[in-house]
């Protein structure tokens, strides 16, 4: 694919696309999301050769395109396990990993048949043998040889990388799991390696259950093209070309929800972005996708980035049960939920509200049945009127025991009833952390001029004036995100705001 780019009062601004065998197509916008396709190259032991993954050819042309553009590039890896045929596992000497019994749904368009007949997952794990050879043939590994230049997923390395940064560990885990229903291909997680395929197959064939497993196909690793997403907005426009988005490994992200995360968000605002309408950005108190896009965009990325909970400062609000509560206005708000959906979902956060309030008000007497389960339940007897709501923060009571003793409990679904739980058990933790995300956004409304020039800014370390003016931020509070940018700094950009609004 080449790009036809229209130069007007220095906006650069996406016209056009021309594929490998020159067919050109006008378009409006663009959204890259090349995965690991863009110049991809595939290693395995002493062979190399330029592929995307499965075979598939890669994009190599549109590397010198992008380029060309003025889009910096970088070079990262990333790794997949073999594919194993079923009919040559031995299931018995691994140990079955079954499904969750009470499954959730996405959404409320889902039927959920709790009856459905899933397929089980089996764990196994290397051993003593399985390490020998692997350290016995490292000097075949391109990623040990010098051949792969890309740097790899810290937090999913090869198994001959964890054999060697890990060598106290006796064993590793390594999960069978069925690719489909219709296949008898199965992946070998935890097994990625760029080792040439006879070793491969020789230390798989170590593993308690793959002793006499068959290759349908065998590992590799992948090198592959991305771009420095710090030169990207938080709508994931290019902004330097307008109506040019980039989505999931080309802006330095590995795994399928990263990826599937920033596909989401480049698309309703490719679209808004025509509609001449304000884009969707997610800060980071409310989703997982937010402070992915706001860490690569504001930090950039030298190696391929994973969405880790550990990365969120408020993840005591981000969490599954809440999703619906924090996102589905905003879904519905850009035409992506339906009224139905959107009906259904505000009857849910009905529920909720009007369940919380009640057992909040409702106070339960001291009588023998309540102290009875109280007791039951290991929980001080109570001498006096309590309410329900307190009752449910003690640690040891759950909203179901407490049926018990609520004789005017209404029906609610167990997503409901869930959440109720959790907003009251938890309520002080969730205030606190509440107060945070107001201290936060606080930072974030004080919106930064798009034209600021930064240099003239008296009071600015030269560092931050260069990352500054680098990453653009949106608000000081993305400045304040930004490496090499101090309180001082953010001091003094706040004092210039003000000034300028003087003025």
């Amino acid at each position: 694919m080449q790009s036809g780019v229209q130069e007007k009062k220095q906006t650069r601004k996406i016209k056009s696309i021309e594929t490998n065998i020159g067919a050109i197509y006008e378009v409006d916008s663009v959204i890259v999301a090349t995965g690991t396709y863009l110049k991809g190259k595939i290693f395995i032991g002493e062979n190399s050769y330029e592929s995307g993954p499965d075979g598939v050819f890669p994009a190599v042309k549109l590397s010198n395109v992008l380029k060309g553009l003025g889009i910096n590039l970088i070079r990262f890896k990333t790794g997949t396990p073999a594919r194993v045929n079923k009919n040559t596992i031995d299931f018995s000497k691994m140990e079955i990993q079954e499904g969750d019994k009470n499954l959730t749904a996405f959404s409320f368009e889902d039927e959920i048949d709790n009856n459905i007949q899933q397929l089980p997952c089996y764990l196994t794990y290397t051993n003593n043998k399985t390490h020998e050879i692997i350290r016995e043939n490292l000097h075949r590994s391109p990623l040990y040889s010098g051949k792969i230049e890309g740097t790899g997923p810290r937090y999913c390395p090869s198994i001959e990388d964890k054999v060697v940064r890990f060598s106290d560990k006796e064993r590793h885990q390594v999960f069978i799991e069925p690719m489909g229903r219709n296949t008898d291909e199965m992946y070998v997680q935890g097994m990625s390696s760029s080792l040439p395929e006879d070793v491969q197959i020789a230390m798989y064939r170590t593993l308690p259950g793959l002793e006499n497993v068959e290759f349908t196909r065998p590992a590799y690793a992948i090198e592959y093209d991305c771009i420095d997403p710090s030169e990207l907005k938080l709508s994931l426009e290019y902004k330097n070309i307008e109506n040019l988005f980039f989505a999931g490994q080309i802006n330095g992200t590995s795994g399928y929800e990263e990826a599937a995360s920033q596909g989401i968000i480049a698309g309703i605002n490719a679209v808004l972005k025509l509609k001449g309408e304000e884009p969707v950005i997610l800060d980071r108190s409310q989703a997982y996708i937010g402070v992915l896009i706001d860490d690569i965009v504001t930090k950039g990325t030298n190696e391929p980035y994973r969405m880790m909970t550990s990365r969120a400062e408020y993840r005591l609000l981000l969490r599954q049960d809440n999703a619906d509560l924090r996102l589905t206005q905003i879904g519905h708000k850009v035409g992506l939920i339906s009224d139905e959906r959107y009906n259904k979902f505000l009857a849910k956060k009905e529920n909720i509200e009007k369940e919380i309030n009640r057992i909040k008000k409702l106070t339960i007497k001291p009588t023998e049945k309540v102290n009875e389960l109280l007791k039951k339940n290991n929980s001080s007897e109570i001498t006096a009127g309590v309410k329900l709501a307190d009752l449910l923060k003690r640690t040891e009571l759950t909203y179901d025991i407490l049926k018990e003793i609520d004789d005017n409990r209404p029906e609610l679904s167990l997503a409901e009833a869930e959440e109720v739980e959790i907003q009251v058990k938890y309520e002080g933790y969730i205030n606190l952390q509440q107060g945070q995300v107001e201290k936060f956004r606080k930072l974030e409304q004080k919106i930064l001029p798009k034209d600021i020039k930064y240099n003239t800014i008296k009071g600015l370390r030269l560092e931050a004036r260069q990352k500054l003016d680098k990453i653009r931020p949106e608000s000081v509070g993305q400045a304040s995100r930004i490496s090499g940018v101090s309180p001082a700094d953010i001091s003094v950009l706040l004092i210039y705001i003000e000034q300028e609004k003087r003025k």
